[in-house]
């Protein structure tokens, strides 16, 4: 952690609303004239598409990767990470790269979609570094990538939910079908419990997403449950200094289940992360401030 240099990181699993929880700060960065070096988790995976596709295909034969996926570690570059976030907190420089995702993405660079930017230093002067991606918090073999946030975010869907969610993208846009996403799904099951769930214990906050619908059996859901059918669940690690009651009277719907969680109606999450962080980072830009 470090006052000069502090780091925004947000972890969760693919479709957990990670972009969600980015977009709000965006608005908050703009609002308050913060300027962040953005990094995304996609830009420290280990392999291209197309060797992505080679370590799966392989996985999937039932190879010595058996459980190779995009959660482990295998597949992300997680040493390389720690030290950028290591950089940034002693000195508020690193290295970083980007990850194409699409031909839109793509084409600026004169690259293929699938691949990475070659590696470049962050630019100088900028406030804080803000990581959206899937190991804001992860630790493996020394290697403790959750120890360098200032500010540790977690965004999670029970499980259930998160499950629906694939299912629909992968079948939807992807073309696969019902079979191949569940085999996907038991295949990273080994690296979703040892690398993404354990990260929400790391956590400063973390938001679950809960259907108020049957979701029971995910792999016959017609429709992914919405916002307006859904609460979200804000556990707070540490709730010294939070203003429950401001918060509840802010957040029509809200009601406190424990000391440190309070529940708000799925649609307003986006309200409640505005008033729970705008706060946050006038505090961590107010001490960057006094000390330089």
């Amino acid at each position: 952690m470090s006052e000069r240099h502090p780091i925004v990181a947000i972890t969760g699993s693919s479709g957990a609303g990670t972009s969600t929880v980015q977009r709000t700060f965006e608005e908050i960065f703009r609002r308050e004239s913060v300027t962040a070096a953005v990094v995304e988790g996609d830009s420290f995976h280990a392999h291209d598409r197309m060797a992505m596709r080679a370590k799966l295909a392989e996985a999937e034969s039932g190879g010595k990767l058996s459980h190779f996926s995009h959660f482990g570690s295998e597949a992300n570059l997680f040493a390389e990470l720690e030290q950028l976030f290591r950089s940034y907190a002693e000195s508020g420089s690193g290295r970083r790269r980007r990850y194409l995702h699409s031909r839109e993405e793509a084409e600026p660079y004169k690259q293929e979609p699938g691949t990475f930017t070659p590696w470049a230093d962050i630019p100088t002067g900028t406030d804080l570094l803000f990581y959206e991606g899937l190991h804001g918090a992860v630790q493996h073999e020394g290697i403790d990538v959750s120890r360098f946030p200032d500010l540790l975010i977690g965004v999670v869907p029970v499980v259930n939910l998160e499950w629906i969610q694939k299912l629909h993208r992968d079948k939807n846009m992807r073309g696969y079908s019902t079979e191949a996403v569940t085999d996907t799904i038991l295949r990273r099951m080994h690296d979703y419990v040892h690398y993404i769930v354990p990260q929400f214990a790391r956590t400063h906050v973390n938001f679950q997403r809960v259907p108020m619908v049957d979701t029971s059996n995910p792999f016959i859901a017609r429709t992914i449950p919405t916002a307006d059918e859904s609460m979200v669940v804000i556990r707070f690690a540490n709730p010294k200094g939070i203003d429950f009651q401001y918060l509840q009277n802010m957040v029509h719907g809200s009601f406190m289940s424990r000391a440190n969680t309070i529940v708000v109606p799925g649609g307003k999450m986006e309200l409640a992360m505005q008033l729970i962080f705008t706060p946050f980072i006038w505090r961590l830009m107010e001490r960057r401030r006094k000390l330089l």
